[in-house]
């Protein structure tokens, strides 16, 4: 008889497993009570199968029985519990899990004090009084403080909790508006670290059995590892949310004769796009969208990096777009040469009608009117580190009062699902069903793009999109 193992559960193959399994179960106790010597002789009744005493074999099948059930237990709920994607869900199913195996009524996880995570108690079939009642405790008197204070990491047994001498009258009081007469805690550990502890608690007074608790143990040890993996996911989308902030401008600038709206989205993990608007000293404004390759936070921090040099490059030298955006290469090519990136810088003069762009490695802007809906092709030229970006010169154009053009980075056409050649030609069609009346809002154009193209407006992991859109007086 062969079984497959439950990898996703530490510990579970003992190396000594005649000991893993001590006399909780009577069958096992009556059995391992009446082996004979091997010297002895079977008695009358008795029969040998294969030279193994009638009832030893059975005993032994017992415990194989015994150890096949715990392994399908723990294997179960380790699944369960790796097919929850937040912290919250893994705590509920760790507390729920807990419950089954000791035969608890109450849950509680409560975090250390160190612990990088946004609240210290959680619980399972306590509710929000409840829960404070517990946080108004002092730690010196819970479980979970003599877990910290005995430094050993074993688990905590209080059989009956209301009889224990010098109980803290607070925890007393606690305790029996809880209906808790007992409880058992055991610690979350990382790098041998506990971090927190699971706490759970009985009506009556009583203790697991040492079969409880070692599965018990087993399966905490487990969730003590995917709640580091959940905490460590947690803090990168909390670090990418801040960098997140800084790829838009708060407030986009008074642009002469005409007016300006941006989008930004991203899905979970985000990506490296980004859009820069600014008033510049000539007192044109300079415009620029673009994208750093890879995705989550090296690809932010590398696209905030380049927002923030392409500010300085378009002060200094904004009417030239292509020499802006060959300081930029110049910037990429010896902070970051293992990364490219793709840009589009456009600047619009004082007058508000002479607009010249540039490009390297873009997508080419659209420009929507009433009378007509186009791409504006730029010079060919290759991606930020892959070709010097002067080799493409700058193009102008003049729009005329009511046209918008539209910049927009590469996850807009990728996040259609489709090939580049039919997401372009969805753009183009979104863009030519807009009724005239959004053409001359640019926030409404924007939108009317994005609910087209992307009607739930949510994006695949790792990609994200940033659009711009000018609309001329």
């Amino acid at each position: 008889m062969s079984t497959p193992p439950a990898p996703k559960v530490a510990g579970t193959h003992s190396p000594n497993p005649s000991s893993a399994h001590n006399a909780d179960t009577p069958a096992e106790s009556s059995a391992d009570a009446s082996l004979p010597s091997p010297a002895s002789a079977p008695g009358a009744g008795e029969s040998r199968a294969g030279g193994i005493p009638a009832r030893a074999s059975l005993a032994l099948q017992e415990r194989l029985a015994s150890w096949l059930l715990d392994l399908s237990t723990l294997h179960e709920l380790s699944e369960r519990l790796h097919r929850t994607r937040t912290t919250e869900d893994a705590l509920g199913e760790l507390l729920r899990a807990g419950a089954v195996l000791l035969g608890a009524e109450r849950g509680l996880v409560r975090f250390t004090h160190a612990a990088a995570h946004p609240a210290r108690l959680h619980g399972h079939g306590l509710d929000r009084g409840e829960l404070g009642r517990l946080e108004a405790l002092p730690e010196e008197c819970t479980s979970h403080g003599a877990l910290l204070a005995a430094g050993t990491g074993a688990p905590v047994t209080r059989r009956d909790l209301l009889a224990e001498p010098g109980l803290d009258p607070r925890c007393a009081a606690v305790a029996r508006s809880l209906g808790c007469a007992a409880t058992y805690a055991v610690p979350l550990r990382d790098a041998g670290r506990v971090f927190a502890s699971a706490l759970w608690s009985f009506p009556e007074p009583t203790a697991p059995s040492s079969r409880q608790s070692r599965l018990l143990s087993l399966y905490a040890r487990e969730a003590a590892s995917h709640l580091v993996a959940l905490g460590a996911q947690d803090t990168a989308v909390r670090e990418t949310a801040a960098l997140r902030a800084h790829l838009g401008p708060g407030t986009l600038p008074r642009v002469p004769g005409a007016r300006l709206a941006g989008r930004w989205l991203a899905g979970p993990g985000g990506a490296g796009s980004w859009y820069e608007a600014l008033t510049l000293p000539d007192g044109g404004c300079g415009l620029a969208v673009g994208t750093a390759s890879g995705d989550g936070p090296e690809a932010l921090a590398a696209a905030a990096r380049l927002r923030g040099a392409l500010r300085a490059y378009a002060v200094l030298q904004g009417e030239d777009p292509a020499a802006v955006l060959a300081d930029l290469e110049l910037v990429l090519r010896l902070s970051e040469p293992g990364r490219s990136a793709t840009a589009l810088y456009a600047h619009l003069g004082q007058d508000g009608r002479r607009l010249r762009f540039a490009g390297a490695g873009h997508a080419p802007p659209l420009l929507i009117g009433p009378r007509r809906v186009e791409y504006l092709e730029s010079t060919v030229s290759a991606p930020l580190t892959m070709l010097s970006c002067w080799e493409a010169p700058s193009v102008e154009v003049r729009p005329e009062p009511g046209e918008s053009l539209v910049f927009y980075t590469d996850g807009l056409l990728r996040a259609t699902g489709d090939t580049a050649d039919r997401a372009f030609a969805r753009l183009h069609a979104a863009a030519a069903s807009s009724p005239l009346r959004l053409r001359r809002d640019p926030g409404a154009l924007a939108d009317h793009l994005l609910e087209r193209l992307l009607p739930e407006r949510a994006l695949p992991t790792g990609e994200d999109l940033a659009l711009l859109v000018l609309t001329f007086d």
